[in-house]
């Protein structure tokens, strides 16, 4: 992972429910720290800070929260998202041991020789469609890498592929996924114009994740709950 720490300052929150709208008008948004099965932390923080560190650290790189003279080692769980402009709504936060392994989401990224940007199929003008975005892993907060990588130069004709299997994983992290899960494979372009115009280029439309949209649907019913 890298060696950066990213940390976060929060205060804690006092307002709850459907007045938190009044956070966000003031530039804050309200957020929640599951605590190891202790009562969770009920919390608030500088909206254009908490944005950012959502953006650096995603679902994968722990977050130290510092609250008053505490401070916790996190990783985002769920992020809220308001429909119209996608501003930041709340955030869930799930405590972590530092010396207990936890599980998280890891995007998958290609790996290219020195000098290249792409695989050696896609320089021979085939098509690598990506099947798999990212992996679920297992390991200690401090070993979660940023970013796991494949092999992309073993790509190189039709009917090449990437399983998860093939992924370098590094020291001390697990794969959780299914390790024959593809990630990417190698096609003729005009395999995959067939392919669109059969199903009139539906696949191309990508639909949203929705793990991330039951968060807070009324932050009241959480932040009441957890208070």
């Amino acid at each position: 992972m890298s060696s950066d720490q990213i940390t976060l300052e929060l205060e804690p929150r006092q307002i709850l429910g459907k007045k938190v709208k009044h956070l966000r008008a003031q530039g804050k948004t309200p957020a929640v720290i599951y605590n190891h099965g202790k009562e969770s932390i009920i919390a608030q923080g500088d909206a254009i800070q908490m944005m950012k560190v959502l953006n650096i650290a995603g679902k994968h790189h722990p977050v130290q929260i510092k609250i008053g003279d505490k401070t916790y080692t996190t990783l985002i769980k769920e992020a809220d998202f308001e429909n119209k402009h996608q501003n930041l709504n709340h955030l869930v936060f799930n405590a972590v041991a530092a010396d207990q392994k936890v599980e998280a989401e890891i995007p998958i990224h290609p790996r290219f020789n020195e000098g290249n940007d792409s695989s050696p199929a896609e320089r021979a003008g085939l098509m690598v469609l990506n099947n798999l975005e990212s992996v679920v892993v297992e390991a200690m907060p401090k070993n979660l890498p940023d970013i796991i990588y494949y092999d992309a130069e073993k790509l190189i004709e039709v009917g090449d592929h990437i399983r998860v299997s093939d992924l370098l994983i590094p020291e001390g992290v697990e794969l959780k996924t299914d390790p024959n899960t593809q990630v990417a494979s190698v096609f003729e372009p005009s395999a995959v114009a067939a392919a669109n115009d059969a199903v009139g280029g539906e696949e191309d439309v990508t639909p949203e994740a929705t793990s991330e949209e039951e968060v807070a649907k009324t932050e009241s019913a959480e932040s009441v709950k957890e208070a």
